[in-house]
């Protein structure tokens, strides 16, 4: 069996927090790396002709982030998200701390990088997280753990990569790219 296989199903609530139904029920049909990989490549697409000064500069609203920081918000998020589901898909006991996702932003300095750099270093983050779910056995892509207060599983944890991109890129659409 390939790990498309494997890792079909939509996960259920208790697989993730609450907070996340929404963003989680954003994601198209029960094969998680083919609906992260389409997703990367609609997102790439929507955004690869911004140029630097609008995504340095742009925001719908005083206190939002910027571009740059939405880019890199979401590699960032990936990045720990993916790292959740290694911990529980490897049986790490220990309970998983949250983070701060504003003080990351905050602390990132994303505005002076260029944009470009940005989408493609969201472009790996999501390849790594791809390549590193594809290894995932049935087993540890339904094992457990907690996260930051809540129970999660590995599979939880992948499907709110996605359904977090998707809510940020609904907002780009509506907030940002409209402009």
């Amino acid at each position: 069996m390939n790990a498309t296989n494997i890792l079909r199903g939509r996960p259920e609530p208790g697989e993730f927090a609450a907070y996340a139904q929404p963003d989680i029920d954003l994601v198209d049909g029960d094969d998680i790396l083919h609906a992260l990989a389409v997703q990367m490549q609609e997102t790439q697409a929507s955004l690869a002709n911004i140029d630097d000064r609008r995504a340095t500069e742009f925001t719908y609203a005083p206190g939002k982030w910027n571009l740059k920081q939405v880019v890199g918000h979401l590699s960032d998020d990936e990045r720990i998200f993916a790292y959740r589901a290694l911990c529980i898909a490897r049986k790490d006991t220990l309970a998983l701390p949250g983070f701060d996702e504003k003080a990351y932003v905050q602390f990132a300095n994303f505005e002076n990088c260029l944009f470009r750099d940005l989408l493609a270093e969201l472009n790996l983050v999501r390849q790594s997280t791809i390549a590193l779910v594809r290894g995932f056995s049935a087993e540890a892509w339904m094992r457990s753990g907690m996260v930051n207060g809540y129970r999660a599983t590995a599979r939880g944890l992948i499907y709110h990569v996605a359904g977090h991109e998707l809510h940020h890129r609904k907002i780009l659409h509506e907030k940002y790219l409209t402009q």
